[in-house]
């Protein structure tokens, strides 16, 4: 296996990890791509992300927007600057609780708390996976809160889009009905009154027998959390998976996993031992191949600092 050739990073994940190259002219002292971004986003969280264009930031700064493109070129790239600066890093509150659960409970809420905060940002369009430092915090954190679970690295990744993913809805909706409540200079509890006034008003048994049930029983005023609820069972789930794995069951991966076609055999002592068996194996494997990318990363590192040495030794 020989060593991939380095890739060429676009041009706002290279200035997001700060590898981008500087520009040569301009007013170097009075303006950064740090300052564009935070006043960028200062933009957004008065106004919202449609008020942001390279104009009204270069307007902000007191500069014609032509001396921001030679910092941040295109929008798109502010955008994803934006975001970084928006979502920030977990605050490491995850780390001073116990358990897998508990960390994960824990990042959700500060996501959730981040839409609420910077709303703007799920209007941001998806693309892609955002290869910055902050989002891939984010998603390390997850990871390492798994970390010491039987789950492979595909479920470990799978349990932090989860996580992520309901943290975005539940933030949708947060935001929205905060808004909502704004705009209208009434209180969350008058909004949720005249949601339910709304559906009492429409919502019959007779078309509607089900949804009339639940408004009848009062739902939309109830002080309950229903997207805390439903992330807490998406917890049983990954939980009782775990359990699973622990007791011998095999690894369901969607339609990769090659379940027996008689089901029967999945309670086969001997077929578990086995399952068992490969899953560990997996694991040694996956901690053989990350030793291994780890030291020759370090020998990478080692040859380069020779050298170095080397070089200095030869003037």
């Amino acid at each position: 296996m020989t060593d991939q050739e380095p890739v060429e990073l676009p041009r706002g994940v290279a200035l997001a990890w700060g590898v981008a190259a500087n520009p040569q002219r301009g007013p170097k002292r009075e303006m950064s791509v740090e300052s564009i971004v935070e006043a960028a986003v200062e933009i957004a969280d008065a106004e919202g992300l449609g008020a942001v264009s390279m104009a009204a930031v270069a307007k902000k700064l007191g500069f014609t927007p032509m001396s921001l493109y030679r910092y941040v070129s295109a929008k798109d790239d502010l955008l994803l600057l934006m975001q970084e600066e928006g979502t920030g890093l977990p605050s490491g509150a995850h780390r001073e609780v116990d358990g897998w659960r508990e960390k994960l409970r824990v990042l959700f809420r500060e996501q959730v708390g981040i839409y609420v905060r910077h709303p703007w940002l799920l209007s941001i369009p998806i693309t892609g996976s955002p290869v910055t430092p902050n989002s891939s915090a984010w998603i390390d954190e997850g990871l390492a809160a798994l970390d010491g679970t039987p789950l492979l690295p595909e479920e470990r990744m799978a349990a932090v889009l989860a996580v992520t993913g309901q943290a975005r809805w539940n933030g949708i909706v947060l935001s929205g009905y905060a808004e909502t409540a704004r705009s209208s200079g009434r209180s969350d509890a008058e909004v949720a009154a005249q949601e339910q006034a709304f559906y009492e008003a429409v919502i019959t048994a007779e078309a509607y027998p089900h949804l009339r049930a639940v408004v009848d029983a009062g739902v939309f005023t109830s002080p309950y959390d229903p997207f805390g609820w439903g992330f807490e069972r998406t917890l049983d789930g990954i939980e009782a998976y775990i359990a699973g794995l622990d007791r011998g069951e095999p690894h369901r991966l969607g339609d990769d996993w090659a379940a027996p076609d008689d089901l029967d055999v999945a309670e086969d002592k001997r077929y578990r031992a086995a399952a068992k068996a490969s899953a560990e194996a997996r694991k040694a494997l996956l901690q053989a191949e990350k030793a291994l990318r780890q030291a020759r990363k370090a020998q990478r590192q080692a040859l380069a600092e020779a050298r170095e040495r080397m070089a200095r030794g030869a003037r």
